[in-house]
């Protein structure tokens, strides 16, 4: 019977109703299920999953898209909502979610954290033997595909690909096993969830290539970012020239497809992070993220407890919401949380008005350019409310032809503005930030002659605009400046703290390099990833935490290679512990959302600097059972937290009195019911025997900080000693402060511990 005839059944007998609604509601479950409860008569979980799901009425052969057993412990089905309660009713079952769809958080980087030169690496060692190491780690990416024909990927004088090595590189119809190497040594692609979403089951044609291949570019700049070889004359259409290379640029490259053009379904990076888990990844880089979920209900959290078990280091990028607070994803701490920061690299452009007066922005505008004559200047005009943003259809071309358009930022992609203007038969953009995105610069590969300018300069122009009665402009473009100052400065967009899941654990963890990056890209799309851009680039220049990520996992895979003993936890305290706080002119860190100094909340330990964290002195280690006693304090059921951590004799049996004991390397002081608050820590020495640490403390005038002991000597290399500090409120805190910040540092002449403090009061503690 044809689709249209069962919908008119639908329509017609009363009885069918609710039955045909419970087919058109199907969609993808996670169904988290009591691995231990297998009956005996089934040989393998699978059958056993299969069996519970064929028990359900009207349930199809096709239901069951994926068995977990090394990620997660269950699998995920197409239900509709009365399956799905049924399922929760079974014994066997600890939980039945709908499955969350993520985001992605979309050449001198090696340089600026000085990877370029020897000096201070790996103690005992040089650069080469670092390389050496490095050819034995896998780095595995989760995101858009690979495009493996970019050099970036090329293995010229790499080794074998390491005996351990288990993974594979799939066949798909425009990607063929062959084309993977010595370098990308696995290329997977996972589908099934994103194929339920889109509206057919697994089984039918997909709508777009079941293939590693990627045909949106950002999974091929991440891998690069991370690993990518040297490349010589790389540059964006001439912005950016020089060489390109990743952050470990010996290690291997396995990449895992999880997002399609529609998000990047739980279901499907689930099944990656299992494959990655068993195929013998040593470090997994996840450029994706959605809002804050308990730990319980966040896939990405459960998949990354059971890589870290097995010794992965797992990190993830803390989103494009900022400059707002509790905006971060990402936020488990066996999780790398990495936000993004500026380079000393910019792209300026200028914007000359009639009034004579110059403004300076950014662009990685190409073409010809418009000249030097100067063209009429508009903002704001005609009937359409939404002109000030160069939205869709926005813009009256009788009004706009042939002259610069001013377009708000925000709402839609910048370089869709910049199309917008162009369609209208404008030959100019100048892109103003608004309060939101402050002074922060993003450059971009405008289809049309285009400067990107901050809110200050926005407004200057745009009250230039609205007060002159023939306002014209003229644009200019300044190729590549080097050395920029000051730099770093975290991203307006970099997502904030505090952690809204367990606000003891304060997040970000670091922030890395992440606007303006240029890494390689797929010759399937253009520059600007629109599909009016017909351009083709082997690599492009991209922003966003999504960039910063990569790099913070190429430092751990040299981290890994340099300390292969070493857990994630220790790496992870090796990149908190060294980060800088200072700017290349000896300021604070500043924040691009308002210019103001940074703090922990957007910076988290402050930008990395590996060099330092290769030799960190002391590292903040925690075991797998440290975090089952983190998650015990967070109140949370056995039930849920076997999910988490997967084992079936889970107890809460030692959990911390606050979840702030965890074994963090930086602290987060939440002052509710008391004014004290107490953390014992526990440093571990990977230095030289008969180190010798010395205390140092910066706190706000409300709290006093007492730290004992105030001397740490460690006998032996690998000898643990503790410290516990104490944190004490005024009894009457200011109404106005909710929230400071400090430190807490061990030195010595070699190496300087820092851990970063955010004290938070609520209304409790203030009378």
């Amino acid at each position: 019977m044809g689709s249209v005839s069962m919908a008119v059944l639908c329509f017609i007998p009363l009885v069918f109703l609710s039955s045909c609604l419970s087919v058109m509601a199907k969609q993808t479950y996670i169904v988290h299920m009591k691995q231990q409860d297998k009956p005996f008569s089934f040989s393998n979980h699978h059958d056993w999953y299969s069996a519970q799901l064929q028990a359900l009425p009207s349930a199809t052969p096709d239901s069951l898209l994926y068995t977990y057993t090394t990620a997660y412990h269950g699998f995920a089905a197409s239900l509709d909502p009365d399956q799905a309660d049924m399922l929760r009713r079974s014994d066997a079952v600890l939980d039945v979610y709908e499955e969350t769809v993520y985001t992605l958080h979309t050449t001198r980087t090696p340089g600026f954290l000085g990877l370029d030169t020897e000096s201070g690496l790996w103690a005992g060692h040089n650069a080469q033997d670092l390389d050496q190491a490095s050819y034995d780690v896998v780095i595995g990416v989760l995101d858009t595909g690979v495009w493996p024909e970019s050099k970036s990927f090329d293995d010229t004088g790499m080794p074998a690909i390491p005996a351990r090595w288990r993974g594979e590189c799939e066949s798909g119809p425009d990607f063929s096993p062959s084309l993977c190497n010595r370098k990308l040594i696995g290329a997977r692609s996972f589908s099934k969830g994103y194929q339920m979403a889109s509206g057919g089951g697994y089984l039918k044609k997909p709508k777009e290539a079941e293939s590693p291949r990627d045909r949106d570019g950002h999974g091929t700049h991440t891998a690069s970012t991370a690993a990518g070889s040297h490349v010589g004359n790389a540059s964006l259409l001439g912005y950016a020239s020089g060489t390109a290379r990743g952050m470990a640029n010996h290690a291997r490259v396995a990449s895992y497809k999880v997002c399609w053009s529609i998000g990047c379904f739980a279901s499907d990076i689930l099944a990656a992070i299992e494959s990655a888990i068993s195929d013998g990844v040593d470090v997994l880089s996840l450029s994706l993220g959605g809002g804050s979920a308990p730990y319980h209900h966040d896939s990405i959290a459960i998949g990354a407890f059971s890589a870290m078990e097995r010794g992965i280091f797992v990190s993830c990028s803390a989103g494009n919401s900022g400059p707002r607070r509790f905006s971060l994803a990402n936020e488990a701490p066996w999780i790398m949380t990495v936000g993004a920061g500026t380079l000393d690299r910019d792209f300026p452009a200028f914007a000359q008005l009639g009034n004579k007066k110059q403004h300076t922005g950014v662009s990685l505008y190409s073409g010809q350019g418009m000249g030097n004559k100067p063209v009429g200047l508009v903002y704001n005009k005609g009937s359409n409310s939404s002109s000030n943003m160069c939205l869709t259809g926005s813009l009256e071309p009788s009004l706009v032809r042939g002259k610069v358009v001013v377009c708000d930022r925000g709402i839609n992609a910048r370089v869709e503005k910049g199309a917008v203007v162009r369609d209208a038969g404008g030959i100019g953009m100048i892109l103003a930030n608004t309060a939101e995105s402050g002074e922060e610069l993003v450059a971009d590969s405008h289809l049309l002659p285009a400067v990107a300018v901050g809110r200050k300069t926005g407004d200057l122009i745009r009250e230039y605009v609205m007060s002159d009665p023939n306002p014209t402009a003229v644009l200019s473009f300044g190729g590549t400046v080097l050395d920029v100052q000051p730099s770093p400065v975290v991203a307006a967009f970099s997502s904030r703290g505090p952690n809204l899941v367990a606000p003891q654990i304060l997040k970000p963890d670091v922030i890395g390099p992440g606007v303006n990056i240029l890494a390689a890209w797929s010759e399937a799309i253009g520059p600007t990833g629109l599909e009016k851009d017909t351009r083709k680039t082997q690599f492009n220049i991209m922003s966003g935490t999504s960039m910063s990520c990569p790099h913070i996992s190429g430092l751990a895979a040299l981290l890994k290679a340099a300390h292969p003993e070493w857990s994630p936890s220790a790496i992870k305290s090796a990149l908190m512990t060294t980060a800088y706080n200072q700017d290349n002119t000896k300021s604070p860190l500043r924040d691009a959302a308002a210019g103001a100094f940074s703090d922990p909340w957007a910076h988290g330990a402050g930008h990395v600097d590996p060099h330092k964290a290769l030799s960190p002195g002391l590292v903040y280690d925690i075991s797998p059972n440290d975090y089952v006693a983190f998650l015990c304090s967070l109140g949370y059921t056995i039930d849920k937290v076997q999910i988490i951590v997967k084992r079936p004799n889970v107890t809460c049996t030692r959990k911390f009195s606050n979840p702030g004991q965890l074994n963090y390397p930086s602290f987060s002081v939440v002052f509710a019911k008391k004014r004290v608050v107490r953390y014992t820590r526990e440093l571990t020495n990977v230095g030289a025997a008969g180190s010798v640490y010395d205390l140092a403390i910066s706190a706000p005038s409300m709290v006093a900080v007492t730290v004992k002991p105030t001397k740490l000597v460690f006998k032996n290399a690998g000898e643990k000693q503790r410290y516990t500090v104490t944190f004490v409120s005024m009894k009457s805190v200011p109404q106005m402060t909710r929230y400071e910040f400090g430190s807490i540092s061990w030195s010595n002449k070699e190496h300087q511990v820092r851990s970063p403090v955010a004290f938070t009061w609520n209304q409790l503690v203030r009378s």
